[in-house]
């Protein structure tokens, strides 16, 4: 389990913080909350307790649970009233009461920064925190286990905690010189600062380590499709003259009298009966017709053709080199300097980088689980693209640093 302590200043926002630990599924017993009792705007009647400081009666209840903080009594555990050192009456919960009390509510015996300490912040940053709950802001930690802590730290974040570099320069500049316990209203008194540089973050986690992050790029190469324009093709109607000859008969009656002269013969006999003759003319008109024909096709499509191109790039990658200064491994290095390159008329200097080279390896996250066959390949090629001298002189000694520091080097990725 790790622990995460944020400070905020408005009461309310602590109280969204507390409530959205508890949506996410951190049990009540790892969240604590600590807020000076001006802050959550709440009455300690009736307290007495040790060394003249005050303790709360029905420390869960009445006024605590109505004011600011009403509605948390369910989410936090032993939600009551008590004294610290050098601040005053506070509303404390959680698993930090115990810290701060020894044993149940009441007058708090080992003070915030004390709690605080124990559960792994350094002294320094415990007594800003401290000097913080003291002007009125309100502190909000809770335990993680270990695959929950950047889920804990990203969530508190995400309500502006204080930041406590800024937040104690700006004391500083007003005087401040350190949480003193001793006080009761918090006065200042002179004392001799840690060196110890604090963490600019706000919500962090208290224990001491250190993440170095690898980063590597990876090229990607795709393609998308661009338009290159194209044929774009209309169809639309136009008019020509058209000339033809067609040739047309044509009929037309015509009567003319011709004399004659001769005798009536037997078909002609009957000639004096009454007749009727007609003769009908007839003739040729220009008729027109129009048929549409196909004469002519204009094909539109596409064709695909397919190229390789080769992409080059560069990407970056984040490279740790881990330099051993003294100690057993340095010890170990010369000796196998002493048992390998002795005799080759060189100073340990000479294969010094190598085996700090070697050694760095440990924290690459690539080669972790893999054996030196496996990974030579590459680290051969890492080696001579930093122009570091032939492999082959100084493969021995880059295995060695290699072999003797991976299992000691714990995994940060």
């Amino acid at each position: 389990m790790k622990t995460i302590v944020g400070l905020y200043d408005d009461i309310a926002t602590a109280r969204r913080v507390v409530e959205e630990l508890a949506a996410a599924g951190f049990q009540r017993g790892d969240i604590s909350l600590v807020a000076n009792n001006q802050t959550t705007g709440t009455t300690t009647t009736g307290m007495t307790g040790g060394d003249g400081e005050a303790v709360a009666e029905g420390a869960a209840g009445g006024a605590l649970v109505g004011g600011a903080l009403g509605g948390l009594g369910g989410l936090l555990l032993g939600l009551g009233a008590l004294a610290i050192p050098g601040i005053g009456p506070v509303v404390a919960a959680g698993p930090i009461v115990a810290g701060l009390t020894g044993a149940g509510i009441g007058a708090a015996v080992g003070g915030l920064t004390g709690a605080l300490i124990n559960w792994g912040v350094p002294e320094e940053e415990a007594e800003f925190y401290a000097e913080g709950v003291r002007r009125g802001s309100t502190l909000v930690a809770v335990k993680a286990d270990d695959g929950r802590v950047n889920e804990a730290l990203r969530l508190m974040n995400r309500f502006g905690p204080v930041d406590v570099r800024e937040r104690s320069s700006q004391w500083r500049s007003e005087g401040w010189t350190g949480f003193n316990a001793d006080s009761a209203t918090g006065t200042t008194t002179p004392r001799t600062t840690s060196s110890a540089a604090m963490r600019p973050s706000a919500a962090r986690n208290v224990e001491t380590e250190a993440a170095i992050p690898i980063v590597e790029e990876e090229l990607h190469v795709g393609k998308r499709e661009v338009d290159k324009g194209g044929v774009r093709v209309h169809s639309y109607l136009e008019e020509k003259p058209v000339r033809e000859s067609v040739e047309l008969r044509e009929e037309s009656v015509y009567v003319e009298r011709r004399p004659v002269d001769r005798s009536v013969d037997a078909g002609t006999i009957d000639a004096f009966q009454e007749r009727t003759y007609e003769v009908r003319e007839r003739a040729e008109q220009v008729v027109t017709d129009k048929q549409a024909r196909v004469v002519e096709e204009v094909v539109v499509g596409k064709k695909v053709d397919k190229h390789v191109e080769t992409v080059e790039d560069t990407v970056r990658r984040t490279r740790v080199e881990v330099e051993k200064m003294g100690g057993n491994y340095d010890t170990r290095f010369r000796t196998h300097f002493d048992q390998t390159y002795g005799n080759r008329g060189y100073t340990f200097d000479r294969y010094q980088p190598a085996y700090t080279y070697g050694a760095g390896l440990s924290n690459e996250q690539r080669f972790h689980g893999r054996d030196w066959a496996s990974i030579e390949a590459d680290v051969r090629r890492d080696w001579e693209s930093r122009n570091s001298g032939p492999w082959e002189e100084f493969k021995d000694a880059v295995r060695y640093g290699w072999e003797n520091v991976k299992d000691a080097v714990r995994d940060m990725g």
